[in-house]
This record gives C-alpha cells, structure tokens and sequence, in this order.
C-alpha cells in the first residue's frame, strides 16, 4: 500500500535540536526519525523504524547465511545468574538495577552471554548437538555517566548480539571465523568503512578479542595501525619491552634543591639552569619520571591509593589506565586522599626519598606503585624526592626502587613503534561498530554448560560472543550520507524506495502522481507518496531533501505536457521523463 505523507505520522522541524552535537543527531530528529525522551534516550518514529528495519534485515540475511538461528530474550533479567558470573558487581555503576515488587533484584541486560548460556545448558547435552550459534537484535541498557552524540552513546541502544557453542577449541576457531566473515559482509552491504583492530575484552572477558572500527573524525575511541598490517585499539596497543639495563657503575642517585618546581617543564629549565648533564646533551622531558596520583574504588567498596610512573613526555592514558585496573573503578585522587597519605608531596612525588623508603617498597609505604613499561631495570630518572622543593637525580630502577606491578599506562605518540615490529604506528579516530571476542570456558565454567564428547566424557562447552551495534550504524550512516539540506540514504536502506511530490493545485497533477505510485507500487517497490494538499511546493522539496529518500518524482506543471521530473537525491540531477516511461526509469535506479 502506498504510504501518504497527509495522514502518516512524522513531523518535520525547521530548527537544529538544542542539544545535537553531531549530524546524525540534529538531521534523524529533524527529519523526524527520533524524538530525545531523556539523556541518551530516543523513540522511534516510522521512518526511523523502517530505517532500522532494513538494516536488521541485511543482518538477519548474513546471520542465516552463516549459519546463526534467531531468538529472542527478554531485556529485564534476574539477578541469580550474572551474580554467578561475577558481572552484577564487575558492571558497576553501568548496570540498570532495580526490584520487583517482591524484593527480587532484577537488572536491564547489557548484554545476555548467561541468558544465552543457560539457554543451551538446558536444551542441548551432546557434542553431537553442536556446533551452535544462536542470535538476537534486542535493545540493551547501560547507564552511561556522559551519554552524547545522539544515538551514537546511549543508555538505550539496538544491538545484534550472537553466541557460539562449540565443544573443542578448534570449533571455536571455525565459528569465531564465520562470524568475523560475516560482519565483513554486514558492513561492506551497508557501504560502512571498517577496520578489524586488536581489542581488549573487558567486562566480557575471553582472550581473542577484535573491534571493526569505522574511521570518522567524531569517533571517541582512538586506534594505532601500521604500514606494516598492524592494528589496535589504544586499550589494546603493547608497548615493545625496554631491554634491562646493567646497574653496576651507574653513577648514584643524588637530591638537588629544586623550589617552585611542581611541573616537568619548570623542572626542565632547572635542571638545565643548574644542573647540566655531563654529556653535554640538554635535559629533556623524557629524562623525568612523572608519578601520577590515582584512587581505585574496588568492588567491596573500598578505596585503595595508587601512584603511576610514567616517562614525563607523556601523559597517563585513562582508558588503558581503567583496563589495567579493571573491575575497579578508577578516580583522580582527592585532597582527602592525600591528606590520608602524608608521604605524598604535591609536585615532588617518586619512588625513593633520602629520608627513607617512601613509594617503590610498598611493604614501607603502604602504597602501590606501578609503571609503564618503558620504567625499565637499568632506565635511570630525574623524579620528585618525596620532599617539598626537592627531586632526584639519577634514581635507577631496580637499584634504587622498584615497582609493584607493570601495567600499560602511558599514551601512544605517532610514531611509537607498532609491537609487532612492523613499523611505526599512526593514530587515527574511529567508532566501534562490530566487536567479536573468543569468550572461551569463562561463561560455561560459571554456569555449568557441559556436553558428553564422543567418548562419554563430560566436556566444558567453549564460547564465541558477537556484538553489533545496529542503532549505532544508523546512526553512522546518517553522518555519512547527508548534506547542507538533509539525510541522503543509500538505496538499500532508505525508508522508501521512491518519494512521489505533487505539486501545484490542478486535480490532474495529483491524479497523475497517484497513478504512477500505484504503478510503482505494483513493482514492489515501496513508495512515500506527498499528496498534501495547500502545501506550497517550497516545503515538499525541503521536507523530500529533509527525508532523503534517494528518489523523488515530481508531478507539477509539466504534467500538461507529459511530462514528470525525476530528482537524484543523491547525485541532485533532474531529469524531464515522459509519464508513461518514470516507472521503468526509476525501476533502472535500483
């Protein structure tokens, strides 16, 4: 049936949303796609629903190509099971938590890898029952603390998440494969860029763990790739090991007078002022170890106090830094917290002090201390001396100190070299729209997912998980298909194959406009018809260039004469066709 705009439900606005930050989000709100019902909270109107429809059918199409089976679990769950996984505490304050009227803790699913697990368990006893991989597009719930850009963070968000069962490694590997295939092909037929980076897994867990990136400068997740074939997320990026040093002749440590020094470029100018090295070569930020404050909140509740070293020409990376650390929760350390430490001198803070051992031993201080790890045996500092106007020089690690624990926590340069040895790395901005991971046993072991293998034997069901963002991609296509007037759809997933105008108030001009609908129609092609009247043509077109359906036929005045105008949308060409030739000419478009 053809679809009329004089009785459908949109409305289109004039104005750009108040709180749209990017494309995506001022044009599907204007166009009258979405409408914002709290921070990172939008419904779906019907344009925006066929949109999104289109896109779960393209993977619906290469989920069934590759073997998956469709389900579907409800979004309220109860506690019992993600307690069991470890996850009701490891979310933190990003899980929906609530009760029922009974007192019974439930949550709204981030994600559903103990659904899906339990699932099995109770359907499925054999190895013969696999290898299996089950799906489902459902809309997901995590409390962001900053929600932004639209759908492209939000607390509520569409998600295609698939599970695979297999009972030996190697079937984990082949269904891993399939699956990674056909994201490649989801994202190829939705025309979106990707590239496949090495990831951390997170709250997830599992080892093997991969994100397709969509390259855009609005992205919030940075990730490194080489000429050579490399490439990570930030979170994921190791740094190549620092060969230890001898310690034997290094030249002691020894503490210099170094007032209204608190930051590594003050202390720079110093050190050479005052102290100038004997090989002639001036100081440098990168002979400084900067020792960073942070307070861990743990999942019991407790506060712990960490200090982190990293190479004073670079900053700490608070995203590795929250992996390092992860499930615990990672926060600047506060006055009160130093007030709980008094060893720890504001601006003059490093592992080793004259007056005792401060940091570097913790049995001594009482306070953890981590490194990057180019924080190397043998690597020799200019540091703070844990006293007021004092540093540091020459202070060895491994000598001199030591450290707790090595944890990735410096940020990546340009140029740092790719892990791999396969050249430097470039950094570059992108948007996660795929995450495929290698969960392994961790779920099945939790949960007692267990098969008999060929030989009568109990095995441990192994776990691939697959994520998708589907609001997401919209919401990415969106901000690649647009212009200075509106939305721009490809063909393939455009709410309507065609957008028929009638302009103009001569009956004949609507009667021919509902004519070659109907005709387009019969072809199977779904079709947005504006037969509103007392609607100047100036308002169709810009609601038509709004909508962006790729396109348009225009009855107007040309229809005297024969005549109807097919518009590109994409393209902007206008062309005059005769009215017995525009269906098949638009059906040559498709």
């Amino acid at each position: 049936m053809v679809t009329r705009l004089s009785n459908y439900f949109v409305r289109t606005l004039r104005e750009d949303p108040a709180d749209a930050e990017v494309a995506s989000h001022r044009l599907l709100v204007r166009a009258g796609y979405i409408r914002r019902q709290a921070p990172g909270i939008f419904a779906w109107l019907p344009l925006g629903l066929r949109v999104k429809a289109r896109i779960e059918q393209i993977i619906r199409e290469e989920m069934e190509a590759a073997g998956a089976f469709e389900v579907h679990f409800p979004a309220l769950m109860p506690r019992e099971p993600y307690e069991v996984s470890g996850r009701w505490e490891e979310y933190g304050e990003n899980l929906f938590r609530l009760a029922d009227r009974k007192g019974a803790d439930m949550l709204l699913a981030p994600t559903h890898e103990e659904a899906f697990t339990l699932l099995v368990k109770d359907l499925y006893s054999s190895y013969k029952d696999l290898p299996l991989t089950i799906y489902q597009i459902q809309d997901k719930y995590r409390d962001e603390a900053r929600p932004r850009a639209g759908l492209l963070r939000g607390r509520e968000f569409t998600m295609k998440d698939a599970y695979s069962f297999d009972a030996s490694d190697a079937g984990l590997d082949a269904s891993y494969q399939r699956q990674r295939d056909a994201y490649e092909r989801i994202f190829t037929r939705l025309g979106l860029d990707y590239v496949i980076v090495k990831a951390d897994a997170g709250a997830m867990g599992g080892s093997k763990s991969e994100e397709f990136l969509h390259p855009t400068p609005i992205g919030e997740d940075t990730f490194v790739r080489s000429d050579g074939g490399y490439a990570a997320n930030v979170e994921a990026y190791e740094t190549p090991r620092v060969d230890p040093v001898p310690v034997d002749g290094l030249p002691g440590a020894r503490v210099v007078d170094s007032p209204d020094t608190p930051t590594i470029a003050t202390l720079v100018d110093l050190l050479n002022d005052q102290h100038p090295r004997e090989d002639g070569r001036a100081w440098e930020a990168a002979d400084t170890l900067k020792n960073v404050v942070l307070a861990l909140k743990h999942l019991d509740g407790s506060r712990e106090v960490v200090v982190v070293a990293v190479p004073g020409d670079r900053d700490v990376d608070m995203k590795r830094i929250e992996v390092a650390f992860a499930p615990s929760e990672v926060d600047a350390a506060t006055d009160a917290d130093f007030a709980a430490h008094p060893a720890l001198v504001k601006g003059y803070i490093g592992p080793w002090s004259s007056t005792g051992a401060v940091l570097g031993e913790r049995s001594a201080s009482g306070i953890r201390y981590v490194a990057d790890p180019r924080v190397a045996t043998g690597t020799t500092w200019v540091t703070g001396a844990n006293e007021a106007d004092k540093h540091v020089l020459g202070l060895a690690a491994g000598r001199d100190f030591t450290v707790d624990d090595v944890i990735e926590a410096a940020t990546i340069r340009e140029g740092d070299p790719a892990p791999d040895g396969s050249g430097p790395v470039h950094l570059a901005r992108g948007t996660e729209i795929g995450h495929v991971f290698q969960l392994g046993r961790k779920y099945a072991e939790a949960l007692g997912l267990q098969v008999l293998d060929e030989n009568g034997k109990l095995v441990t069901v192994t776990m691939g998980s697959y994520g998708l963002g589907v609001t997401r991609d919209l919401a990415l296509l969106a901000e690649l298909h647009n212009d200075d007037k509106g939305l721009c759809w490809p063909r393939n997933i455009a709410p309507f194959d065609v957008h028929v105008i009638a302009t103009g108030k001569d009956a004949a001009i609507f009667d021919v406009a509902q004519q070659i609908s109907g005709e387009l129609e019969a072809r199977r092609l779904e079709v947005l018809y504006d037969d509103r009247p007392k609607v100047s043509p100036g308002v169709k077109f810009g609601d038509a260039e709004l909508i962006g359906v790729p396109t348009i036929v225009i009855a107007g005045r040309g229809v005297s004469d024969g005549l109807v105008e097919l518009w590109d949308r994409r393209s902007g060409e206008r062309t005059q066709v005769p009215v017995g030739e525009v269906t098949q000419r638009v059906l040559a478009t498709r």
